[in-house]
């Protein structure tokens, strides 16, 4: 795997890994009784520069070392972790696409995110960017060996069939709000392409235009199918679903424009940027929708890439 390929790869594994996948699950913490004048050594001696606060399995806070070094400076009495810990804390979830956090490190400049349990919100782990190379090239060297095996196999698929015209037809069905398996579809469709020897920058184009309509699928519809057509000239992808229609296309082909609701925007999801990436991944796109029918997207991209 040369070098372009692994960059490649990356970029695809962020997409593909949930932040559960990645962050680090043998946590230090303090509780909100912890005494100020302890920290430093909880600090040094896990070489770490903050820890989440806990009471009981609950995330109440993060206490770091600048805190810490604050606090001497202050000249305070000795006190409670609770009485200068930030309350304010922001959090990832364990089911998020690993792209969300490292887009979430990127804005906020934070070296760490507590990750909690969705639905319980219970502290399961915690993620820093060391974490997320760690995990991608453990990820790398695993399916370095697997893909071997397996892009031996279908690698010359197209060549060995004996057929004026050869199409292979692949469908995966999406089921509206499933966000523990958001993203599989598309997960499944880059190794599939990888595995025929797709040009890995076709791969990746195809990949992240998947993911996006997928997404949509899981956040706005009621579900619906991916269909890939793969022939040696070209990969026509088809997103169908079943409601509710989109009432302005030219608007939702906007940046940034999104009708998600304050639900969907608080699991990380919703940003109205989903077909501008498609855009930018696709050779030609179409799209038609029906209120209170459905939509039909339609994405081509060229299998021959520079």
């Amino acid at each position: 795997m040369n070098a372009q390929e692994r960059a490649n790869k990356v970029q695809e594994l962020v997409y593909e890994l949930k932040v559960g996948d990645a962050m680090a699950q043998d946590l230090v913490v303090v509780t909100l009784d912890s005494r100020m004048s302890k920290l430093r050594k909880v600090l040094r001696d896990s070489r770490i520069s903050g820890v989440p606060v806990t009471e009981g399995k609950k995330l109440v806070g993060l206490i770091s070392m600048e805190d810490f070094i604050k606090w001497l400076a202050d000249g305070d009495a000795d006190c409670a972790v609770k009485d200068r810990m930030t309350t304010h804390v922001e959090t990832l979830y364990a089911d998020e696409p690993l792209v969300h956090a490292v887009a979430k490190f990127d804005k906020s400049g934070f070296g760490r995110f507590p990750v909690l349990a969705r639905g319980t919100g219970e502290l399961v782990g915690l993620l820093t960017k060391g974490n997320i190379i760690e995990s991608v090239l453990r990820k790398l060297e695993i399916e370095y060996h697997e893909e071997e095996i397996h892009r031996y196999r279908a690698s010359h698929l197209f060549e060995d069939i004996v057929a004026d015209e050869v199409t292979l037809l692949m469908r995966s069905h999406v089921k509206s709000g499933d966000f523990d398996r958001a993203g599989k579809a598309s997960s499944g469709l880059r190794r599939s392409l990888k595995r025929l020897n797709v040009h890995p920058h076709v791969v990746r184009r195809a990949s992240i235009a998947s993911y996006e309509a997928e997404m949509n699928l899981v956040i706005y519809t009621k579900g619906g199918d991916i269909t890939v057509e793969a022939t040696p000239e070209r990969l026509r992808i088809v997103v169908r679903d079943s409601g509710p229609g989109i009432a302005d296309i030219e608007k939702v082909m906007q940046p940034g424009y999104s009708t998600a609701p304050d639900w969907v925007r608080e699991l990380g999801f919703g940003a109205g940027m989903g077909l501008t990436n498609i855009q930018k991944c696709a050779d030609r796109i179409s799209l038609t929708s029906t209120v209170g029918k459905g939509t039909r997207l339609e994405i081509e991209i060229a299998m021959k890439s520079e």
